[in-house]
């Protein structure tokens, strides 16, 4: 049976993860606002843009992603597990 409900979590991490993907793009968004001074991020084609702003954003933009991936990931299988008393990993 345990194997059964897992294969229910794969949907579930999936929803979860759009999810935490559409939050990680708002809070980047939010954050260079903040950081950046501007409502747009810098785009690396643009050679109108400086160097320094496009690797800031980018590394700026990776961060919060993965912050936000690990946070989404892992409070979806705790969710989980809760639940059904079985580890999705």
């Amino acid at each position: 049976m345990a194997d059964a409900r897992v294969i229910f979590y794969k949907p579930l991490a999936l929803a979860a993860s759009v999810g935490g993907g559409i939050l990680a793009g708002a809070v980047f968004n939010q954050v260079w606002k903040k950081v950046g001074g501007s409502d747009e991020r810098p785009e690396p084609q643009d050679l109108s843009q400086r160097t320094r702003d496009v690797l800031i954003a980018a590394a700026l933009q990776g961060l919060i992603f993965g912050v936000v991936k690990a946070a989404v990931d892992r409070g979806t299988a705790r969710g989980f597990q809760k639940v059904t008393h079985v580890s999705p990993a």
